[in-house]
């Protein structure tokens, strides 16, 4: 039996002439790159690279290194065109995106919509953005914001798109494929969930709750302690509000904000009912135009691929290739295709970077299909 440093030696030198080998294979990568931007071809060739597969795994002599060699094989082929998509973008084929870099959003003199009512989440994001005196108003639905967005009679709409504890507003990941509308900006807002009475209720009235779906999902442990009591879902917390201030019944409350509280003349009957202190929501603020402010450092995307081994894999190794740290990622069911998905991803980073446009450009030649949602 050989010596287990003499074996490692051994290795060590294989691998020695691995990596030379591999470096003049990208040498030769160099070549072919010059050869299609001269004569305009793309870069993914899949029969060509069907044909090498198949070439590879018939020379392997051990049966059971024969997926071994294809795996192999598969990664350098796809290492060679990543250095390929850099080429051409070092030659100014830049994939074009369309996003004019602008150095503030024009929205002085713009018209803003939210969805729900006055004292609704959105609008408290509307207003920290855009300032209490932004010409504003309010609409019932996610998708009716967006309709004003495509029509022209907004300019910008605020939507919700996850909360920290309840996750993602699957809704508008879905409309922002729908419509031709672009993420310009995101913000924040720390969600400090109230259960809101009429003033002359007291909690030991209460039999019934109304909210939104995600606020009482928020508050569940609030709720769980009172099991007596009826949970309803309604379109937006400020609408809970309405409707308690409408029926006018000491055993009903919402579960809103305190500026809904103020807003309606509700009483706080528990303050902080949502279960983590750290909960918070992402908002997004859409509008129409491709635009994009100077200093944007987080691209959003939306992608889908083949459905078979591999393929979500092959796709995400262009961030890596290019070094772009990968902040979300979220699979949504492509509507009538059984099973099947599209990813949503954010990654750090701005379309005039040139580690951008080489992802960028990888993804849009492999994968089914592609948008940029922003740059923001």
């Amino acid at each position: 039996m050989k010596d287990l440093n003499k074996i490692r030696e051994e290795i060590d030198e294989i691998d020695r002439q691995m990596v030379a080998l591999y470096e003049e294979r990208m040498r030769r990568t160099t070549e072919v790159a010059e050869y299609k931007i001269s004569v305009g071809r793309q870069v993914l060739d899949k029969e060509r690279e069907a044909e090498k597969l198949a070439k590879v795994k018939a020379q392997v002599q051990a049966q059971e290194n024969r997926y071994g060699v294809g795996e192999l094989f598969e990664q350098i082929m796809a290492l060679s065109r990543k250095r390929q998509y850099q080429l051409m973008n070092q030659h100014g084929q830049v994939q074009e995106l369309g996003f004019r870099q602008v150095d503030n959003l024009p929205f002085e003199t713009q018209k803003v919509v939210y969805q729900g009512t006055e004292g609704a989440y959105s609008q408290i994001a509307m207003q920290t953005y855009f300032g209490k005196d932004v010409e504003n108003y309010h609409v019932d639905t996610w998708r009716e914001a967006m309709e004003e967005i495509q029509s022209g009679e907004a300019d910008y709409a605020v939507l919700p798109i996850e909360n920290s504890s309840a996750g993602i507003v699957g809704e508008n990941f879905d409309l922002m494929l729908e419509y031709d509308n672009y993420i310009v900006a995101e913000q924040m807002i720390p969600i400090e969930h109230m259960l809101l009475g009429l003033p002359e209720a007291e909690l030991s009235d209460i039999r019934t709750v109304y909210s939104h779906p995600q606020a009482l999902m928020q508050s569940i442990d609030f709720l769980e302690e009172h099991q007596e009591w009826e949970a309803v879902p309604v379109k937006n917390t400020a609408g809970a509000a309405k409707q308690v201030l409408r029926e006018n019944r000491k055993d009903q409350a919402a579960i809103a904000s305190k500026m809904t509280a103020e807003l309606y003349g509700l009483k706080i009957l528990k303050d902080n009912i949502n279960f983590s202190e750290e909960n918070r929501t992402r908002f997004i603020i859409v509008g129409g135009k491709k635009l994009r402010l100077d200093g944007a450092n987080k691209v959003s995307i939306c992608f889908e691929v083949s459905h078979e081994s591999g393929s979500l894999y092959h796709m995400l190794s262009h961030f890596m290739f290019n070094n772009l740290n990968m902040v979300k990622i979220e699979s949504r069911p492509i509507k009538d295709k059984s099973f099947e998905y599209r990813f949503f991803v954010d990654l750090e980073g701005n379309l005039g970077e040139g580690a951008v446009q080489n992802a960028l450009k990888g993804l849009m030649e492999e994968a089914l299909y592609v948008k940029v949602l922003g740059n923001y």
